[in-house]
């Protein structure tokens, strides 16, 4: 009997083992089938974040028992949220001729009838419009200065040069931007641009594009630490990350992964890039080291310090815990809607106050009345179900990172000049993801932190709605000859036509 009770006892013991080995196994298919569906979804599937529910809560009622009683368990919880859009006043349905705008000049061509219209009245113009363009060309400017003897033999009288970007150098004003624009505005690597030039008749080297890129950021380089200075005064600043391939001499055949730090001031509509060799607490800590107000962030752990610093109030982005819903949906679709539906509710506040044109006071009441209701009830239902889930599936995850900074993720409605969520700093980062995608990499750290400081100015041109070649073409051509104590009045926000 007693052998008999072991050999059980052995026997149980090694199902209690294979039980647990199962259940791994289970959690790990789980996970590997969540990232298989992800790396889909990047390669194949669209990037838009737009929520659609793929069915009626009704309908998943009456396929699901389970689906049921989760809908109607929270049935009472729904909340009805208006707002009211301007309608626009042509159909879609009806085709409407773009205006093209008042401001590009006119080449008039008068057609005249083959008809001799002599003794006729004209009673009028048929005017019609076509756009058209002419490729820019390359000129060269010759600045011819006379020389005159004075009569007495005292010397020779000569006009001065005005003062050049590049001091003995041959590129103006409008061939700088142009380079400047061409790479950091719309992407074009040097190497496509030098293939057009020559289509126009002038060889320019790699290297000599390169030095005078250089020569323009050096000249940039006092404007930089202005809009730095008016970037960090700011009381309430959005910051985010974003990757940079860069080439390292000390690294051969191969590239360094360094990151460009990006600092957005909503209310001062200023961008500022700061380049870093990597993505520590370092570089942040460094660069915000006097600052003082809110701070939003993702839920990157390198932020949670500032949490505990005096004067700094930390906020999490509402996107970021919808993006992590939205990406479980694979794994929990009627749990993943769900949250991704009650945050839909928020944002159709945000689009009410934007488009009533609230002030911050009347922001700030409108989400205390209409978004924390949804916030609360919200938390109780994450709550709730967080303890029916597998914590290491994706809509566990998704529940542990929205609990965990749950505070942080309410704290925009307590002050109407906070927004909901990081977007707008997404948005400035965006064309250093499309740079990528065409120039790949970085020459070196120097030409990384250059690049920092011109999709600073660039970005800023972006926010205030700034033609970025006129802005750069009129501060190049100023800034050599400006006062330094007045450098801020060139900056792109300060900048008038």
């Amino acid at each position: 009997m007693i052998e008999e009770a072991i050999d059980y006892k052995i026997k149980y013991e090694e199902l209690l083992v294979t039980v647990d080995e199962l259940s791994h196994q289970v959690i790990h298919l789980h996970e590997l089938e969540h990232e298989l569906a992800q790396l889909k979804k990047l390669i194949f599937g669209s990037r838009s974040e737009r929520f659609i529910p793929s069915a009626s809560r009704e309908q998943l009622a009456l396929d699901l028992n389970v689906a049921s009683e989760f809908t109607l368990a929270h049935e009472k919880e729904v909340q009805k949220i208006e707002y009211n859009r301007v309608k626009p006043t042509v159909s879609e349905n009806v085709p409407v001729r773009m205006k093209l705008p008042a401001s590009l000049p006119r080449e008039e061509v008068i057609l005249e009838p083959a008809e001799d219209t002599t003794g006729m009245n004209k009673i009028g113009d048929e005017i019609t419009e076509e756009l058209e363009r002419i490729p820019g060309k390359l000129f060269v400017r010759r600045y011819i200065r006379p020389k005159y003897a004075r009569a007495n033999g005292e010397g020779v009288v000569i006009a001065e040069l005005p003062v050049r970007v590049i001091d003995k150098g041959i590129p103006g004003p409008g061939l700088l931007s142009q380079i400047l624009i061409d790479k950091y505005v719309d992407h074009l690597p040097i190497y496509r641009q030098i293939q057009r030039f020559e289509r126009e008749g002038m060889k320019l080297p790699s290297s000599t594009l390169t030095d005078w890129i250089t020569s323009a950021c050096d000249l940039l380089g006092p404007l930089y630490e202005a809009l730095k200075e008016k970037v960090l005064s700011a009381d309430y600043l959005q910051a985010d990350e974003t990757p940079i391939k860069v080439l390292d001499k000390d690294k051969k055949g191969s590239s360094h992964r360094g990151y460009h730090w990006v600092y957005h001031a909503p209310h001062q509509r200023l961008v500022l890039f700061d380049y870093r060799e990597g993505r520590g607490r370092e570089g942040p800590e460094e660069i915000l080291k006097d600052f003082k107000g809110y701070l939003q962030t993702d839920g990157y752990a390198v932020y949670e310090n500032f949490a505990k610093r005096d004067g700094i109030t930390l906020l999490h982005c509402m996107a970021h815990a919808r993006r992590k819903f939205d990406e479980a949906a694979d794994n929990d679709k009627v749990r993943a809607e769900y949250a991704i539906a009650e945050i839909q509710k928020l944002y159709a506040v945000e689009r009410n106050i934007k488009d009533e044109s609230l002030s911050e006071e009347q922001a700030a009441d409108l989400r205390k009345t209409q978004a924390v209701p949804v916030l609360t009830s919200l938390k109780e239902w994450m709550l709730e179900n967080y303890k029916a889930v597998l914590p290491q599936s994706a809509i566990g995850q998704a529940l542990h990172y929205s609990l965990q900074r749950w505070d942080k993720l309410m704290i925009y409605t307590t002050n109407g000049k906070l927004q909901i969520d990081n977007n707008l700093v997404e948005n400035a980062i965006r064309p250093v993801a499309l740079g990528r995608k065409n120039y790949l990499f970085a020459g070196s750290h120097n030409g990384a932190r250059r690049a920092a400081m011109l999709y600073s100015f660039l970005g800023t041109c972006k926010i205030n709605n700034v033609n970025p070649f006129d802005w750069m073409r009129d501060t190049l051509e100023k800034i050599p000859a400006h006062p330094v104590n007045q450098i801020d009045k060139l900056l792109p926000q300060n900048y008038k036509v």
